[in-house]
């Protein structure tokens, strides 16, 4: 017992606003205290740790460095301990009651130059302790500096205006405080409510955290050791603890670097892909974290949605402990670790297709929508993202992805455009006209399979220079064959006027009629002139609105024909002598073009009028 009487002193009046702003407006989950205050023992132990390295003689040297909570849930207590430096008088009345190094005068300043009360940050300016305030009528400090000759004291306060101190004989070297709960409070009394709270801010504090006897926090920070002290089995181990999952990872970056920012980060690949099995839309499980201290476990925009099926941790020391999500949301910090993160795993991506192929196969079979969604939403980006895309094409074989850059240095001579053509299949795609003319001048094309290939394709618009150009479009242009067919074609005033008739047979269905310098042995394709509504995107709209109007804007096509193809020859004489039955076969030569560019939307009369050209044979 101490034989001096408690000195009380009153609480600077910076001190009280700072009391004031923590206890009634700056923090959005009362939880926070229990980081805070472990937060501040780790720190504690960690400069005891490198004093014993430096002093010669350290108080109660023998001690463990640890943090040690104990639970009362009858006396509505909490009592949170460590054996760090400690403090003496003059430094508790120094950093707990006045301005000088606690930080509450920078504190103060930033609340009142920016306005801001919940979207600051409370760990940059070291007022964390009174955070213990926002659940406990009374807070108690015993505590020991690290000084042999110094003495013990304890720190009492309600956190109204004064605090007492007073000698207390019999402390352990570092602090032990002893939190009286509010009555609205007393569930932080329980001691598997403190487990949960440290499983999830402070499971990865470097030192011991135990509460009541049972050590908490069990598994290691691995993103701040180097590479090369990681075993793949401690990142499989990782992965299944931090993302909560039961499978393996596909792949994972570890990185760490000190510019621009400090970042010490661990994200992983999962195998599955539960957007595929229509589990709804994945949820991102990268945690932020500050010096292993959790910030948040699922921040808003520290990595762009398209990277949502990511998990691990980014860990920061320019990222001070944040007290409110929304602050951190518009933080130019988080937006400078988005870039940098991104980027690094773009590159991880790109150098796992060169390095392990069948790994990379998997990782577009399973993540290639996403890497495509990036292309068409995340400008940013896109440049990078593209250099991962992945098509069939009519170079490789079935099944067979290649690259654009591959692409690019295939392409012949004087070639200026790529060129890709989007399709239900690969069969589909070959056996169409539109591929005549590339087959024929030995051009590549890209295949592309899914809805969302046409939105990339459109944002895309280019890659290293060199223009994006669907091969159904109208406005491919193609050098002229070297051997043209030796088929005879149809003179040109035969050509002309069968253009002409043909127009008026078709009405408003197609735009126009003319001869094709594409084909080579079909009779005629249909090619599309909306720049704004391709075939496949007028399928996805009608998709996504099946009650629309009934009546439809006709697609906007234009039909070419081969004036070397035996059907159009036969068809120049037929309308002459038969021209009703020349109609049925020029509507269906139409049918037949519009099918193979996936342009008819409703089959009924080009079925009935097969039925009707068949009767006629």
């Amino acid at each position: 017992m101490s034989t001096k009487a408690p000195e009380k002193h009153a609480f600077q009046a910076e001190v009280k606003q700072v009391l004031d702003i923590v206890v009634n407006s700056l923090y959005t989950d009362k939880e926070i205290f229990i980081r805070e205050l472990v937060s501040n023992a780790s720190d504690s132990l960690e400069k005891l740790r490198h004093l014993q390295i430096t002093e010669k003689e350290v108080y109660d040297d023998t001690l463990n460095l640890e943090i040690n909570i104990t639970t009362d849930d009858q006396a509505g207590t909490v009592t949170i301990q460590d054996f760090g430096i400690g403090l003496n008088e003059a430094e508790m009345v120094e950093n707990l009651g006045t301005i000088a190094h606690s930080g509450t005068k920078a504190f103060l300043k930033s609340v009142q130059e920016k306005g801001e009360t919940n979207e600051n940050v409370i760990g940059q300016f070291g007022v964390g302790f009174y955070s213990a305030f926002m659940v406990a009528d009374e807070v108690k400090v015993y505590s020991h500096s690290w000084r042999n000759g110094d003495k013990g004291y304890s720190w009492t306060s309600d956190g109204t205006g004064e605090y007492e101190i007073e000698e207390s004989e019999g402390q352990r070297r570092g602090a032990k405080l002893v939190l009286k709960l509010k009555e609205d409070a007393k569930d932080f009394a329980k001691g598997d409510k403190i487990k949960e709270i440290i499983k999830k801010y402070s499971s990865f504090v470097q030192f011991p955290v135990n509460v009541n006897g049972d050590k908490v926090n069990t598994m290691d920070a691995i993103w701040l050791r180097g590479k090369s002290d990681v075993k793949e089995e401690d990142y499989k181990e990782f992965y299944k603890f931090q993302a909560n999952a039961f499978d393996e990872p596909m792949t994972w970056l570890h990185f760490n670097t000190d510019a621009p920012l400090t970042i010490n980060s661990l994200l992983f690949v999962p195998t599955q892909n539960m957007e595929q099995f229509g589990m709804g839309r994945m949820e991102s499980k990268v945690a932020l974290h500050c010096r292993k201290v959790l910030i948040d476990s699922q921040p808003k925009n520290l990595l762009p949605e398209w990277l949502r099926f990511l998990s691990g941790v980014i860990d920061s020391a320019d990222i001070p402990l944040n007290i409110s999500r929304e602050g951190m949301q518009d933080s130019s910090l988080i937006q400078k670790l988005n870039k940098v993160i991104t980027k690094r795993f773009l590159k991880h991506i790109d150098q796992l297709s060169k390095k392990n192929k069948e790994q990379f196969d998997k990782f577009w079979e399973t993540f290639g929508v996403f890497i495509k969604e990036g292309v068409a939403t995340d400008f940013t980006h896109r440049e990078m993202l593209s250099k991962i895309l992945r098509f069939e094409s009519s170079f490789t074989e079935k099944g067979v992805l290649t690259s654009l850059t591959d692409y690019v240095t295939r392409m012949k001579e004087g070639q200026e455009s790529i060129f890709y053509i989007i399709g239900t299949s690969r069969q589909s795609i070959e056996a169409g006209p539109y591929m005549e003319a590339f087959k024929a001048r030995g051009i590549e094309v890209l295949f592309l399979f899914e809805n969302i290939d046409e939105f990339v394709m459109n944002h895309l618009a280019e890659f290293d220079s060199k223009k994006l150009v669907s091969a159904d479009g109208d406005d491919v242009k193609l050098d002229k064959l070297d051997n043209e067919s030796e088929a005879e074609s149809i003179s040109d005033e035969d050509s002309k006027a069968l253009c002409e008739w043909l127009k008026e047979v078709y009405g408003n269905r197609v735009t126009a009629v003319e001869v094709s310098e594409r084909l080579v042995d079909s009779p005629a394709f249909a090619l599309n002139t909306d720049k704004f509504m391709s075939a496949s995107m007028r399928k996805m709209m009608k998709a996504m609105n099946p009650e629309g109007e009934e009546k439809e804007t006709p697609v906007s096509v234009k039909l070419q024909i081969n004036d070397k193809n035996d059907l159009i020859k036969k068809l120049v004489g037929l309308k002459s002598t038969d021209e009703d039955l020349a109609k049925l076969v020029a509507n269906q030569i139409l049918d037949v073009s519009l099918i193979s560019g996936d342009f008819l939307e409703d089959p009924k009369e080009m079925v009935k009028r097969s039925y009707e050209l068949l009767s006629k044979v």
